[in-house]
């Protein structure tokens, strides 16, 4: 029998929440249409009854006590987005007591996504996730549905707005990262505290979830390669742009003949290629089909509307589905535990700047260094002397990583260089 009206238990009434709000209100009869049902917001969980919200709702929807809502019978679909893992006591217990869920939370689908999704199994039902890795892009979806009928070769992802929006105006305003960074907060691009951003983190949640769906894999988040950008000088984006490319925080997935090759950093990427164009807070997904080759996804990744939007899809497919009596069409309970390549037996171009003394013999030397592990060499950059050193850029050709850092310890103990400042990887396509 149909239900005439969907009731729906939100926990969290932040900045997602009140986007969700926000569009189940300026969009509501629009919802409706695509539901076939009626969408009804019965009760809110929030911590501060009296908190000045960024969406007008009705005072008697709030709530402290997040019983009122898991408990509801009438409740059948509860939207978690109140963040962190703390939370996954209140996703089982919906679970457990035959609810759908939908969560924007990446840690928790990260970190716990697997498990969840089983017990959603085992209790006939779903959890939707769309917001928890792309805010408004859809990546989710096209990788269960759209790209199903291909093995997955390869994601790469800027799937991180605030490194984004800091590399976008080091590169095209010659900024420094420290003031690019103080801009980002200042426009709300960035927390207060964006540790997990800078260090790779946020970005690293977001590949575990994609790179499960991607590659029928469970992955944990330790088996995550992640470097951050903190590091990253004025004088290297200058010297990216001479040689053709750009930096960006790259997190990238492969399914090689000897496993998954799964790591976040930051990476020289040409400038022709279609990541090289994504600026500002933008976020995007580039995947290597072996039936469909390559396509990407783009558009804003965070925000309350982006986000609040993806949450509103789900919730529209939730309800059809309620509907039409699909229980649960889980496709994610039988990943695999597969192995995970080193990241010393990856390959990878590299970037390499370095002091040298302005002396006989400096370039053979590194030519030397180089020869023993057998790294070729594809650029060179000298700039002029200055007080008896001279500043070296080399890019190389692609090397398993052992190598190229064997040829870095010779280079480090050759006394015509006076320091190695800035490495990264390369990528070409």
């Amino acid at each position: 029998m149909e239900k005439e009206t969907l009731k729906v238990g939100l926990l969290g009434l932040g900045t997602v929440g009140s986007g969700v709000m926000n569009i189940l209100q300026m969009n509501g009869e629009q919802v409706r249409s695509r539901a076939g049902i009626s969408i009804v917001v019965k009760k809110i969980l929030v911590r501060d009854l009296k908190k000045e919200r960024a969406v007008e709702v009705d005072p008697s929807l709030l709530t402290t006590d997040a019983a009122e809502i898991l408990q509801d019978p009438e409740i059948d679909v509860i939207i978690e987005l109140m963040g962190g893992l703390a939370v996954r006591q209140y996703v089982e217990e919906a679970l457990r007591l035959k609810k759908f869920v939908i969560t924007a939370n990446k840690d928790l689908m990260a970190t716990a996504g697997a498990p969840l999704l089983r017990l959603a199994r085992d209790n006939g039902r779903n959890i939707y996730y769309e917001a928890s890795v792309g805010g408004g892009i859809p990546l989710i979806r096209p990788l269960k549905h759209s790209l199903g009928a291909n093995r997955i070769l390869r994601l790469v992802g800027i799937i991180n707005g605030t490194t984004n929006y800091i590399l976008t105006r080091m590169d095209l305003e010659n900024m420094e990262f420290a003031d690019a960074l103080a801009e980002a907060q200042a426009r709300g691009f960035a927390e207060q505290d964006p540790g997990n951003d800078l260090e790779g983190i946020d970005a690293a949640y977001k590949l575990c979830i994609l790179a499960g769906l991607a590659f029928n894999s469970q992955v944990h988040f330790d088996t995550v390669n992640v470097e951050g950008i903190s590091n990253i000088k004025q004088r290297d984006i200058l010297y990216a742009r001479e040689l053709g490319f750009t930096v960006k925080l790259l997190a990238i997935g492969e399914e090689k003949a000897e496993g998954l090759a799964l790591r976040v950093h930051p990476a020289l990427v040409p400038l022709t290629h279609p990541l090289a164009g994504v600026l500002y807070e933008n976020n995007a997904l580039y995947v290597e089909g072996n039936a469909v080759g390559e396509v990407m996804f783009y558009g804003p990744g965070a925000g309350a509307m982006p986000t609040g939007s993806s949450v509103v899809a789900d919730l529209i497919d939730v309800a059809r589905n309620i509907n039409h009596q699909v229980e649960n069409g889980i496709m994610e309970t039988d990943f695999l535990d597969k192995k995970v390549v080193p990241l010393e037996e990856l390959e990878s171009a590299f970037y390499l700047r370095l002091l040298a003394a302005d002396q006989p013999g400096v370039f053979a030397g590194l030519a030397n260094a180089f020869s023993k592990e057998k790294v070729s060499l594809d650029m060179i950059i000298q700039k002029r002397s200055r007080e008896g050193e001279a500043e070296i850029v080399l890019v190389t050709h692609p090397e398993k990583e052992k190598n190229f850092n064997a040829a870095l310890t010779h280079i480090q103990k050759f006394s015509g260089i006076k320091a190695i400042k800035s490495v990264y990887r390369v990528i070409r396509k």
